[in-house]
């Protein structure tokens, strides 16, 4: 549960969740990671993390310039899914020391999973929001973003101290996902029955 939320809200933000386990493993006991993932308590790693989140958190919000951000995050978001699902996990992935070792004792498997859910989680995302600029005329953006980045927040903290809870964190990401599939094909529905009224009395 720990690995799948963490994976999970990097699909939604890949920087939420290594800072917040760097903030968490370096200033309380909430999180042991293992020694390979010393690296990410260090200041200047914080400091990275914490620049590069301000600078999704604003291009996230602005339209167009979130579609392009997100053809971007189509690799860092995966990427960050399968560290942060190794190191919750407590799998010792990120320094390989031994290829033919880390293949052999299957360690891969925790970064191919948490790359796999940080991967669907952004597909959704990624096209979701085209929906929502359209259905808004740009100004659902700023709103969405929001409530990801809350939900990137929630389901790292929660995969952190309360791993049980983030089940429900995943069942409320898919509803409001179905949500927003289902109000884009209502709205294509509407349009043909909109251009036939038209016909019929203009």
């Amino acid at each position: 549960m720990t690995g799948t939320g963490l994976a999970a809200s990097a699909g939604l933000n890949a920087y939420i969740p290594l800072l917040t386990m760097a903030l968490l493993a370096r200033y309380t006991d909430a999180i042991d990671l293992p020694q390979s993932w010393s690296w990410v308590t260090n200041g200047w790693t914080i400091l990275i993390l914490a620049v590069l989140l301000a600078i999704e958190v604003v291009a996230d919000k602005v339209p167009v310039v979130d579609h392009v951000n997100d053809v971007v995050q189509t690799f860092v978001r995966p990427t960050a899914g399968g560290l942060v699902f190794g190191a919750g996990s407590a799998s010792q992935t990120v320094t390989v020391s031994d290829p033919g070792t880390f293949f052999s004792s299957h360690q891969w498997v925790p970064v191919v999973t948490g790359t796999l859910i940080a991967l669907c989680v952004h597909g959704v995302k990624a096209a979701s929001r085209p929906v929502v600029n359209v259905t808004t005329a740009g100004f659902g953006a700023p709103v969405a973003s929001t409530v990801e980045d809350i939900s990137s927040v929630l389901l790292s903290v929660l995969a952190i101290l309360l791993p049980i809870l983030v089940l429900v964190g995943l069942v409320l990401l898919v509803w409001a996902s179905v949500w927003v599939f289902q109000r884009r094909r209502r709205r294509k529905e509407a349009k043909p029955a909109g251009v036939e009224t038209r016909r019929l009395f203009g």
